[in-house]
């Protein structure tokens, strides 16, 4: 369901002319405050009997603007003398400047969007919000949970819960103290982190979620803003967090985190003297199956072997029929100028040879057997990422999220890791098998 605004965006001049014609002269005063008329999807509440409403989205997604609008919602009523819904509200943030500077004073905060007749008083001694018609908001800091303990509410705003120190704490005492009215309900304004306690309220039966990229919001957001953050963490996973406001998980037990692979960030021109595309292929070979992992990395091993170093130059991988991954396999070996292909052969034994010559029968080509299991073929991949000697190109957020997703006890995602099987492939046949025989130092190129 598209918004007003959006229509109005959509419109011809002669429709906005006749809408905007056709509203007394009260309506189109009120026209800008309506905000249930501009809102995104996004920004309105779900419908339903929740108890908390969860806006989750990346930065500058119109998250704030909603938890401003959802407070005058509740706080207002039909004129600016009635009563609303709720009487007393707690904003909550991580610090009280926060509170003050985002959720009350700010460009989106609740005085900005609210109507002259309706505008509450700040009172910064008590620091509180008092309405026309009676109504409190007071203010909260998520470093002192135990101000918490005595008041009592019945709504409240809590804005970038995910970045709190004493999450748990404070959401625990709000809790407690979000017990007055006949529906008492809480709107959470965040940025996604994985932490245990927003992971908690997701996963309450009484929890609903809305969800937005920052993109949702580009007419309010500067071009220049959206092309530098998108240049510099799209195809990232730290720019699935920020920007398209995803929650990305860290497993306990993972052999990669988020942490290691955004270190692992490579942005310089990389010096390579071999290029390997590994490819693990699926059991069968019909467009049905399992994706076929194709992953292109480069090695420079000059040197002794502690001193080689690796990048993950491409995930070409994709799915389906034999003939579709042998031809995107040999296609990412020419475009990458790769010196071998290799590829796991356990399930297709020779056919897979068979389908990569259909396509070329000069490819330089290697079998290899999967002697143990998955995690254990990772585990000595996963500790050159932790000696910092793998680096990552934008753009391979797919196979990031299925690395984040391998355990020492096995993948821990939906269906085969494809795309991490030809990974270790690739940099076993590069770093590791290489440096079990190291007998000089080989010519360098640029890539």
């Amino acid at each position: 369901m598209r918004s007003g605004a959006a229509w109005l965006a959509s419109a011809g001049q002669d429709q906005v002319d006749a809408f905007l014609g056709g509203l007394s002269r009260d309506a189109l005063l009120a026209l800008p405050w309506m905000f249930e008329f501009w809102a995104l999807q996004h920004q309105l509440p779900p419908d339903g009997a929740w108890k908390t409403w969860v806006i989750m989205g990346g930065r500058g997604a119109g998250k704030t603007r909603a938890g401003a609008e959802w407070v005058r919602a509740q706080v207002e009523g039909a004129r600016p003398s009635d009563p609303g819904r709720a009487k007393r509200v707690a904003l909550v943030g991580e610090t009280v400047d926060q509170v003050r500077e985002v959720m009350v004073l700010g460009e989106s905060g609740i005085l900005a969007c609210s109507p002259p007749d309706r505008r509450p008083e700040w009172n910064a001694t008590r620091k509180m919000l008092t309405w026309p018609n009676g109504a409190v908001a007071q203010v909260f800091s998520a470093h002192d949970p135990d101000s918490l303990r005595g008041p009592q509410f019945d709504a409240a705003w809590v804005d970038e819960l995910a970045k709190w120190k004493k999450a748990e704490e404070t959401w625990d005492q709000l809790q407690f103290a979000l017990r007055l009215g006949a529906n008492p309900q809480q709107v959470v304004t965040t940025t996604p982190q994985s932490v245990a306690v927003l992971k908690a309220i997701l996963n309450n039966p009484s929890t609903v979620m809305t969800h937005a990229p920052t993109e949702a919001n580009r007419a309010y957001l500067a071009a220049s803003f959206l092309a530098e953050v998108e240049t510099r963490y799209g195809g990232t996973r730290l720019g699935r967090q920020e920007l398209e406001g995803c929650l990305i998980e860290d497993l306990e037990g993972a052999l990669w985190t988020t942490a290691m692979l955004d270190s692992a960030r490579e942005d310089e021109p990389v010096e390579m003297n071999r290029i390997v595309v590994a490819v693990d292929p699926p059991m069968t070979g019909k467009s049905t199956s399992d994706e076929c992992g194709i992953v292109v990395v480069g090695v420079n091993t000059q040197g002794e072997p502690r001193k080689w170093r690796a990048v993950v130059l491409h995930d070409a991988s994709v799915r389906g029929s034999s003939t579709v991954w042998a031809e995107a396999a040999v296609q990412a070996y020419y475009t990458f100028g790769a010196d071998r292909m290799v590829a796991e052969v356990n399930q297709g034994g020779s056919l897979v040879e068979a389908m990569i010559r259909q396509v070329d029968p000069l490819i330089s080509y290697r079998a290899v057997h999967a002697a143990v299991g998955k995690a254990a073929r990772a585990e000595p991949v996963a500790a050159l990422y932790e000696q910092g000697r793998v680096r990552h190109v934008r753009g391979l957020a797919e196979l990031e999220d299925q690395m984040c997703q391998m355990t020492s006890g096995g993948f821990q995602g939906k269906g085969s890791p494809d795309r991490v099987d030809a990974l270790v492939w690739a940099l076993t046949d590069a770093m590791l098998e290489p440096a079990r025989s190291y007998v000089g130092r080989p010519k360098v190129r640029t890539l």
